[in-house]
């Protein structure tokens, strides 16, 4: 087993301590800090999501890899910056006007982070105008809503109409989800996608932004 490997075995079982030296040490080996972030971190990521899809995992499991994940990230963040390297999109991501509840947004944040998502995190109780402001200011591929009430979740099509109304409901992709969303719910406000759970909403960003 090589290093990448190892680290993304200690992702896996949230090893933060762990995944910090291994990274360093495949540093020390020459790997590139790409490749360390794609073949390590975002590997050890993708299997977590598909296992938590699969309630093979759950909460506690992906928390702890996610702490680990941005451990590892602790590291590399200044070397990628330092070398230019891409992320694969931007996502504006909030819980809506109304909805204090942020788990699952914060599950979403961290899936879509260890995928190779950029993710401005505009937190809770998000109104349409902050969906805008943020939208004119880091120009996102994707702008992503969270409710988990079904009084709250009508203001994601506010977000939608205001995004139109702005001229800029064509130049994002819109992907929404909750406790109370639905598919139906997606198709009648006009949203690209709605995503079960977290892992899913990361594998919708990236087939979305492969085929804007």
């Amino acid at each position: 087993m090589n290093n990448l490997e190892r680290i993304s075995e200690a992702l896996q079982k949230g090893e933060a301590e762990k995944i910090t030296e291994l990274v360093r040490l495949a540093l020390t080996e020459q790997r590139s800090p790409e490749e360390i972030l794609d073949n390590g971190l975002i590997e050890g990521m993708n299997i977590i999501g598909v296992k938590f899809k699969e309630h093979e995992i759950f909460l506690p499991e992906v928390l702890m890899a996610a702490r680990a994940m941005y451990a590892g990230l602790d590291v590399l963040n200044p070397l990628l910056a330092q070398t230019g390297v891409k992320k694969i999109g931007k996502v504006v991501l909030g819980t809506v006007k109304g909805d204090l509840h942020d788990i699952g947004k914060n599950l979403v944040k961290m899936m879509l982070e260890g995928t190779g998502f950029e993710v401005f995190d505009l937190g809770v109780d998000v109104s349409a105008d902050k969906f805008i402001a943020a939208v004119r200011e880091h120009q996102p591929d994707i702008v992503a809503m969270s409710a988990l009430l079904t009084t709250t979740m009508v203001f994601m099509s506010e977000v939608i109409n205001s995004l139109q109304s702005a001229d800029l409901r064509k130049k994002v992709k819109v992907i929404i989800g909750g406790a109370p969303v639905t598919q139906h719910y997606a198709d009648q406000i006009g949203a690209d996608c709605y995503s079960p759970d977290a892992a899913t909403a990361a594998e919708d960003a990236k087939r979305l932004i492969k085929y804007s």
